[in-house]
């Protein structure tokens, strides 16, 4: 074969060679099993089980999601949406998450959820699944990264409010030139610590995801601890917020409007499966990684929601535009709590700087996660420049495609300079995008390799196709629900942008398909040369 080229579509799709489970020769086992998948083994092999986790736990971050969704969660139904909405979501999350860790078993390369719909397509319809799927897959996550870095500028914002004074105070508000620089700033740092070697960067996913689960813990006790005004239990169990000023009043509606805070939350765990080529043991700790960094987080995500909805006791105040936080209602608490009981609200501050640096390790693991999965499809040719983009440096980090994950999220985060609502159609891709691309090779392994699918060491067993079907169906769920108009009467300015967002970038991907990819694009190609 030599240095050609060859489509790994064909005799071997579906095919799983067992590998050899001796402690002492896993990494050579990995790089068997990598190169049986067509890649040599090109980034470095060192992260544990612990680090492989660690990088997804601080992408799902608790604090990150449920701190900047928390205005929205009080907006739509309030305590009642929260507290009940996050387990289900936690539960049909986790089926997700079970799905994709069975087929990352079976395939654990950087790739991801591209290569996995190409194998269990086969070579008539696998190119095809293959570019559908790793588009929906890498835009997804570049929407992610500029969401949460963007939410981290936000914040910043927030605090330098609240440490000038407060909105009521004469305290500084930034403009949102202001704002955009600061996210490229944010952006900038977490592209040069991803330009480290992986070592390194193992150390601050760790570190990232042990600041999280403290950082959780403390929050949940310190805040409803300090507040001299709390929620009685019945508050918390049973309330049910109507009063959203969107013109909205079936508490159905209301409710499954609230679920997105928890949606958004659980998302971008599928980074355990793009580092599957720097994990040892990668079969195995690639979907253990997956599935304890969703269990995990639903368990000590719902203390948060709890601790958290303990210190609130007025929803229109902490959600109105003219508190001291400027609107941003978790903000609004930790500032009152100290405020109320010491006089000075900078113990607020303080918390809010924690969960600061929660989101900048969040952002951190994002752009380590897009440039693996940006490295993997470049690798088989599916972007544009891609010899540029899958080169690796003497360190072996994909040091162009971590600068390109952070230039584009920048350029994605300029649409907030024309429009509000622009910006918004761009990150609701982050969350339903993410997951049509979470849902296609799931929905290949239920369907069309439903008999040919040889599940790897980690496995479902007869229940795969049940769990697996219950994750598609979910997904589509949410891809209408979260499409449904969030305020009424609809103009330009409230319509809900999602369906175009998302129906913009399937059109983009299914008509350069037809125009051009279907003569040159065969899915994943081999690079091993023999």
């Amino acid at each position: 074969m030599g240095g050609e080229t060859t489509n790994l579509n064909e005799d071997t799709a579906g095919v799983y060679i067992p590998l050899q489970s001796d402690d002492d020769i896993i990494n050579d086992s990995d790089d068997s099993r990598l190169k049986q998948l067509g890649y040599k083994q090109e980034l470095s092999r060192t992260l544990s089980l612990i680090a492989n986790f660690s990088v997804t736990f601080s992408i799902v971050s608790i604090l990150t999601g449920l701190t900047t969704m928390f205005s929205s969660g009080l907006t739509y139904g309030g305590p009642v949406t929260m507290v009940y909405g996050w387990p289900v979501v936690g539960m049909l999350t986790l089926a997700v998450g079970m799905s994709m860790a069975e087929i990352c078993s079976a395939y654990p390369t950087s790739g991801g959820l591209y290569f996995w719909s190409a194998r269990l397509c086969g070579k008539d319809w696998g190119p095809f699944a293959s570019w559908l799927t790793g588009w929906f897959n890498i835009v997804g996550q570049w929407a992610v990264t500029t969401s949460v870095d963007f939410s981290l500028a936000q914040l910043i914002q927030v605090i330098i409010l609240l440490s000038t004074g407060g909105k009521n105070g004469g305290g500084y508000e930034a403009s949102k030139y202001v704002v955009i620089a600061i996210h490229g700033g944010i952006l900038l740092l977490h592209a040069a610590l991803n330009s480290l070697p992986i070592s390194l960067l193992s150390f601050f996913g760790q570190l990232a995801a042990a600041w999280n689960l403290v950082g959780v813990v403390v929050l949940t006790i310190l805040i409803p601890l300090v507040a001299t005004e709390r929620a009685s239990a019945k508050f918390v169990f049973t309330h049910f917020n109507t009063d959203n000023g969107d013109g909205i009043n079936s508490k159905a509606y209301i409710f499954v409007l609230g679920l997105l805070m928890s949606q958004y939350t659980l998302t971008g765990y599928d980074a355990s499966a793009h580092m599957t080529e720097e994990t040892k043991n990668a079969d195995k700790n690639g979907p253990k990684g997956i599935i304890s960094a969703i269990g995990i987080s639903v368990i000590f995500g719902w203390f948060y929601i709890l601790g958290i909805t303990f210190a609130v006791t007025d929803i229109s105040y902490l959600l109105s535009e003219d508190n001291d936080a400027g609107g941003y209602a978790i903000a609004e608490i930790f500032y009152l709590a100290f405020k109320r009981r010491y006089g000075s609200g900078v113990g607020g501050i303080i918390c809010l700087g924690v969960v600061a640096v929660a989101i900048f390790f969040c952002g951190m693991s994002s752009v380590t996660s897009n440039s693996r999965m940006a490295y993997a499809f470049s690798r088989d040719g599916a972007m544009p420049l891609s010899t540029l983009w899958h080169k690796v440096n003497n360190q072996e980090v994909p040091i162009n495609a971590v600068w390109l994950s952070a230039v584009i999220s920048f350029c994605m985060a300029l649409t907030y300079l024309g429009s509000e609502v622009a910006f918004q159609a761009m990150v609701s891709i982050a969350t339903i995008g993410l997951y049509i691309a979470y849902a296609l090779p799931i929905f290949f392994r239920v369907t069309l390799a439903r008999k040919s699918f040889i599940p790897g060491p980690f496995n479902l067993g007869r229940y795969g196709v049940l769990v697996g079907w219950i994750s598609v169906l979910w997904v589509a769920t949410i891809s209408i629900l979260f499409s449904l108009p969030v305020t009424y009467p609809i103009t330009n300015e409230t319509l809900n942008y999602t369906p175009v967002a998302v129906g913009g970038l399937l059109i983009l991907t299914i008509s350069s398909w037809i125009l051009s990819a279907r003569h040159w694009f065969r899915g994943p190609v081999t690079n091993v040369e023999s």
